[in-house]
């Protein structure tokens, strides 16, 4: 991975706000949008560059549960673990995606930056529970079976892409 960070974009984004600190949260809605997550080196340059304090910006980027300070894979999946998604079993789909990505309710995202795996209190389709997201597109009717295939498809797309 990088180490390098590209502050050019971040620098794009806060002028077509004006730099002006009362868009900070659709400043860091950008931001992530473009790098993925909030590099800490990048809220740091968005305090700065606003004049607001670090603590204001991490706040913000604390406070909204759509803000992350990890770095994300390439595919996002969001099970959702709703009471209507969790009732009709969303938990075994998580632990089957979790066993064939290698990964644990402490580790989210693969070692190749391929996927991120998360868990979401609603994603607001309860009558298509259980359900999960991949990219932000809604699968309903999710089983661990078809979450895996699901998984096949994009690593296929993704290698044919290549």
């Amino acid at each position: 991975m990088e180490n390098k960070i590209d502050y050019a974009k971040a620098d794009e984004i806060l002028s077509s706000y004006g730099k002006d600190a009362s868009y900070l949260i659709a400043i860091m809605q950008d931001i992530q949008s473009e790098y993925k997550y909030l590099p800490v080196e990048i809220l740091e340059h968005v305090a700065h560059e606003l004049d607001v304090s670090v603590a204001k910006v991490y706040s913000v980027a604390t406070f909204y549960e759509n803000f992350s300070l990890e770095p994300k894979g390439k595919h996002v999946i969001r099970i959702c673990d709703g009471t209507a998604c969790h009732v009709r079993k969303s938990i075994p789909i998580l632990n089957k995606l979790r066993e064939e990505l290698g990964l644990s309710d402490k580790k989210h995202t693969t070692d190749n930056m391929e996927f991120t795996l998360e868990t979401v209190s609603c994603l607001g389709a309860c009558g298509l529970a259980p359900v999960l997201t991949l990219d932000d597109v809604v699968h309903p009717a999710m089983t661990p079976e078809k979450a895996i295939e699901l998984l096949s498809d994009v690593r296929k797309e993704d290698a044919a892409h290549e």
